[in-house]
């Protein structure tokens, strides 16, 4: 590898950094701007029935009570809410409310928006190549596929 070609993992990131960043501007000027980037990554996380607190920190890397304190003000905000565990009575699961599931439902427009625009600019047929690549690392670098 040349010296002046850039490490793929931080070429990874600078994109991911764009598309996150254009996403959080999308939802500050649709009316979404009180939720921060550490609130949407753990946001994120939430499965489609509820998410325990630790799974959400372990899968944000982040300790429970960073995840704690992030959810208090996700819930303060009305995007989540806090249920009974139908697995276990002793413990909660973190849901989306109806604004949350509005604001994921934009967020994902967004990002949307800007793969349209990547592919534009790549070409359908790599940006297939893209998708199918990234596919399969995730085979071997994501534990929570």
């Amino acid at each position: 590898m040349a010296d002046d070609e850039m490490n793929v993992g931080l070429s990874m990131f600078i994109a991911y950094r764009s598309m996150e960043q254009r996403t959080f501007a999308a939802l500050a000027e649709a009316g979404y701007g009180d939720i921060t980037v550490a609130q949407g990554r753990v946001a994120a996380r939430i499965g489609p029935e509820g998410t325990r607190l630790t799974e959400l920190a372990e899968q944000a890397q982040i300790t429970k009570q960073t995840a704690g304190f992030l959810v208090d003000q996700l819930e303060r905000a009305n995007y989540v809410e806090r249920v009974p565990d139908p697995a276990d009575a002793r413990a909660r699961l973190v849901r989306l409310t109806e604004r949350g599931l509005a604001m994921a439902t934009f967020a994902n427009n967004a990002s949307t928006a800007v793969e349209q625009e990547w592919a534009a600019h790549l070409g359908r047929p790599r940006m297939r190549q893209l998708h199918d690549i990234m596919a399969r690392l995730r085979e071997i670098t994501d534990p929570y596929r």
